[in-house]
């Protein structure tokens, strides 16, 4: 009789933790059925209605949970426009083995997942080397092929317009902002009126030297500029700040640097001028990677880009890519590289502690020494990327888009 009496609440203690165990089970196999349906649906969801919603998420769930056990399962999708985002819940119960004897016959299991794509906004500045040695071993047509895939991966995580916003900074050892700018007042002409001219003796071909010679000086017409800008003085060059005609040495000097790059092109949405821009580009000229690194963080920030206002409840992630497949070899006062490394330098530490994150690749098909400076200019190890062909460049840019589009799960 002892035994009978207490038999019972033992098989109660133990079936039950079986059982219990089976609903726990189920739970989990439930959350990952569900993660996998939230982020199938998600894209779509937008335009879908609410019967066509229920009906995919069946679809997709089911293809991804069996349990026999578990009765009773309803399936809720329920996507919100503002951020936006799409949850997925589901509950159901467990059937027991070993409860009922005490007159538990199921066990309520419940789970959901939300998927939110529209909490965060992507800008990303392209700085692509376009220096004379991107001709080489195909890297070019790789860096356009890559660009192109990549864009259209930016393209394919924005769900509306503005979401995700795109620049293009073509570097050498200058970069071009467009010959058109010739009359702006952030433009700076003392370097470039220094030596565009002509003097009424041939020997003076320089401003100074003419008329410090009593000569006369014939300046070419500004309207002439080819678009190039050099370095800014220091320390004005590893910085973002806003030029001002009250403090010269914030306006950019013009130059008319005759391996001039493609004109740059400021934050856009427009997918297919950033396309054309890119098949423009043309590989010439020496290494500066510093500059085109400076005008990719000032066209993510200041002047004398439109920059598109942040606001609302949105956050905003913030992403330079530099692509280069050199050492630097020239700037506005340097011809070899661990001067223009040094400017470089603080310009990373700059953008960095502005909250700006950097991705660095290195094309090294011809041998150069690892860039410290890269690795060290990159956000993390994660980010810097060293490569030894040039097919790698599209496989990376897809790795880099892959990582910047990516939706995340909300548990």
């Amino acid at each position: 009789m002892m035994f009978g009496l207490t038999a019972i609440p033992l098989l109660v203690a133990a079936g039950g933790f079986v059982d219990m165990t089976r609903a726990y089970y189920a739970r989990t196999d439930m959350q990952d059925a569900l993660d996998a349906t939230a982020l199938a649906l998600s894209r779509a969801a937008p335009g879908m209605s609410d019967t066509e919603m229920q009906k995919a998420a069946e679809n997709y769930f089911y293809a991804n949970f069996n349990d026999p056990d578990v009765e009773s399962l309803d399936l809720e999708p329920s996507y919100t426009a503002s951020g936006p985002s799409l949850t997925v819940s589901g509950t159901a119960s467990v059937k027991t083995y070993f409860l009922p004897l005490i007159r538990i016959k199921h066990i309520p299991v419940s789970a959901s997942s939300t998927v939110k794509w529209g909490e965060t906004r992507l800008r990303v500045a392209l700085v692509l080397d376009n220096t004379k040695s991107m001709a080489q071993a195909g890297k070019m047509d790789a860096l356009k092929e890559a660009t192109h895939n990549l864009l259209k991966q930016l393209k394919g995580a924005a769900e509306n317009d503005g979401d995700v916003y795109v620049s293009i900074v073509p570097f050498a050892k200058d970069v071009n902002v467009g010959a058109s700018n010739y009359d702006k007042s952030w433009v700076r002409w003392d370097l470039w009126d220094e030596v565009n001219g002509s003097c009424n003796k041939k020997q003076l071909t320089t401003k100074s030297s003419c008329e410090g010679n009593g000569k006369k000086w014939t300046a070419v017409d500004h309207s002439a500029w080819n678009g190039c800008i050099t370095d800014r003085d220091h320390n004005y060059d590893t910085l973002n700040t806003a030029p001002s005609t009250g403090t010269p040495a914030t306006l950019f000097p013009t130059e008319q640097y005759d391996a001039c790059p493609t004109e740059l092109m400021g934050l856009s949405y427009d997918w297919t001028a950033l396309d054309n821009r890119v098949d423009a580009m043309v590989p010439n000229g020496f290494t500066n990677q510093a500059i085109g690194l400076d005008w990719g963080w000032q066209s993510l920030t200041n002047a004398p880009f439109t920059v598109p206002p942040m606001g609302g409840y949105y956050k905003y992630r913030q992403v330079i890519i530099l692509l280069t497949d050199g050492l630097n070899t020239r700037n506005r006062w340097d011809n070899s590289a661990p001067p223009i490394d040094a400017r470089e330098k603080l310009s990373c530490e700059n953008i960095k502690a502005a909250g700006i994150e950097i991705y660095t690749v290195q094309v090294n098909t011809g041998g150069d020494p690892t860039s410290t400076l890269l690795q060290n200019c990159a956000s993390g190890a994660a980010n810097f990327f060293l490569l030894t062909s040039a097919d790698q460049i599209v496989t990376t840019f897809d790795s880099i888009g892959t990582e910047l589009s990516q939706l995340r799960v909300a548990m």
